[in-house]
């Protein structure tokens, strides 16, 4: 069994009942009106309106735009009280400079080399135009001269982490968005406290909402006594606030500059199979080591620096400053990182590209399927023009009513060419898109709402690397293991359960 922390349980507790209270003081506020029911519901509706007219306007996705529209018009009086209090992505104005300033020095710290564009275009004009997005946009520049290694299931992550992290000498950064003790992590705790003990610059990032039930409140106060700096991002408050809606679910680790892991895997027992959850957990990682790993550290780094006001010299960093090693590879690699606060969804675009330029297949293990129209119907596209599109989702979900919403797409797409199967062993947390023995992307970005918009992601950008056909290898042999869903096994859902499907995808991007 896993331990629950007393701490923890009553500090949701604390917060559960935090937020009852203001619900209830929002319902009595509303009741002291009821003698002017009427006025106060004009009011609302106008207010309502007003609001459906600013949400229209805006820049969010149109399905995110539906989902508020929908409730604030049917219950103008809860639905538009709602919005203000935890719809929209907004920053202050001192948090907003801080990410200004943040991104102008990512920019400047990491600069494109011009001779790996020239020599890139010279094989692929598609795939330049691919890479030059992600700089523009993400800040991420592309390499050459990085070895990297497709990691699968998360016990060779764990096992090749446990490996790099030994050899450290210099520094350890780990960001994750869950961090729980067991074997996983306190094997890799008993690694940092020696590492701190030496000398090492280790620091840790842990976001508070992944690891509410995870850990001991102010586990960070512990890590420090450790010698471990650690900071919590976003620490989740009892007051309804848009705030909580932006999450940090990175997995970033980064050791000596010039190796890094990234991927979809967290730092708890059931991505490495030490804990059944939901039957057998399948996940990937990709090691890196050389050039790109700088991408990660200024990731990092300015992750860091935003939540601990501080200003680090990320050049100090730079990979040739702790190895002389070489590291030659066939291809191209690029780490980039997706924000939620660069109104860019820099993530869904790099699946558009790679779906838009598919010749021949594409291949996607995703746990959540829960996609806006653009990128159904780019799907839908590629496989009604004679693309093979295939798409494992798990068959044991972790959260039963995004499940739902995920087989809600399942009968569409089947009917255009895409082929659907479920993993059966248990649960599918490879967040992977392989192309063409071309293009590949390995990271933590899920096919749903939150990833895509809201949280904050990263993935690893491959092209003409050996680590391409490897993942084309692991989804095929992925595939003797699924059970493929056919048209007939969707039309054979009772109707109250796909109309519970349909209702739960109308509000799938709040979910």
């Amino acid at each position: 069994m896993k331990k629950i922390y007393k701490s923890s349980v009553q500090r949701l507790l604390f917060l559960f009942l935090t937020l009852a209270i203001q619900i209830n003081i929002i319902f009595l506020v509303m009741l002291q009106f009821k003698d002017y029911f009427l006025y106060f519901y004009i009011i609302s509706l106008a207010i309502g309106c007003i609001l459906v007219f600013y949400i229209l306007n805006g820049k969010s996705n149109p399905s995110y735009k539906i989902a508020w529209i929908v409730p604030i018009l049917i219950f103008p009086i809860f639905g538009g009280t709602f919005y203000l209090i935890y719809g929209g992505n907004k920053l202050s104005k001192r948090e907003k400079k801080k990410m200004k300033n943040q991104n102008i020095k990512m920019k400047s710290s990491l600069i494109q080399d011009p001779n790996v564009l020239d020599r890139l275009e010279k094989e692929s004009e598609y795939a330049k135009n691919q890479a030059l997005y992600m700089i523009n946009y993400s800040n991420c520049p592309i390499y050459e001269n990085t070895y990297n290694e497709y990691l699968t299931p998360g016990e060779v992550k764990f096992e090749k982490l446990v490996e790099e992290l030994k050899k450290a000498k210099h520094f350890i950064f780990l960001e994750y968005f869950i961090i729980e003790e067991g074997i996983m992590w306190n094997t890799i705790l008993e690694i940092l406290k020696e590492k701190a003990k030496e000398g090492v610059d280790v620091r840790v990032i842990y976001d508070d909402v992944g690891c509410v039930m995870k850990l001991p409140y102010k586990y960070g106060d512990k890590l420090e006594k450790y010698g471990i700096k650690c900071r919590v991002f976003n620490p989740f408050i009892p007051i309804f606030t848009n705030r909580l809606n932006n999450r940090d679910h990175r997995k970033i680790a980064v050791i000596d500059g010039y190796v890094g892991f990234m991927g979809g895997i967290n730092l708890a027992d059931e991505y490495i199979n030490a804990f059944e959850k939901y039957g057998h957990w399948k996940d990937a990682a990709i090691l890196l080591k050389g050039e790109a790993v700088f991408n990660l550290t200024v990731m990092f780094l300015t992750m860091w620096d935003f939540i601990n006001n501080s200003d680090d010299d990320y050049l100090k960093y730079r990979p040739e400053n702790f190895t002389n090693e070489k590291y030659l590879s066939k291809g191209y690699v690029q780490p980039f990182d997706d924000s939620p606060l660069v109104n860019e969804p820099i993530g869904e675009t790099v699946y558009l590209n790679l779906i838009n330029k598919a010749k021949k297949y594409i291949y996607i293990n995703t746990p959540y399927l829960i996609i806006d129209n653009e990128m159904a119907t780019a799907l839908k596209i590629a496989a009604k023009s004679g693309v093979d599109v295939r798409i494992v989702t798990p068959h044991i979900p972790d959260k039963w009513f995004v499940h739902a919403v995920t087989r809600s797409y399942y009968q569409s797409f089947i009917k255009d060419n895409i082929k659907i199967y479920e993993y059966t062993p248990g649960f599918m947390h490879s967040k992977t898109f392989v192309v063409d023995d071309e293009y590949a992307v390995v990271g933590s970005i899920n096919l749903d709402f939150r990833s895509l918009y809201l949280h904050f992601e990263c993935g690893a950008w491959l092209y003409k690397t050996d680590s391409v056909l490897k993942l084309k290898e692991d989804f095929l042999d992925t595939l003797e293991l699924c059970q493929q869903i056919s048209l007939q096994d969707c039309e054979n859902v009772k109707w109250p359960v796909k109309f519970g499907r349909l209702i739960l995808r109308m509000f799938s991007p709040l979910l």
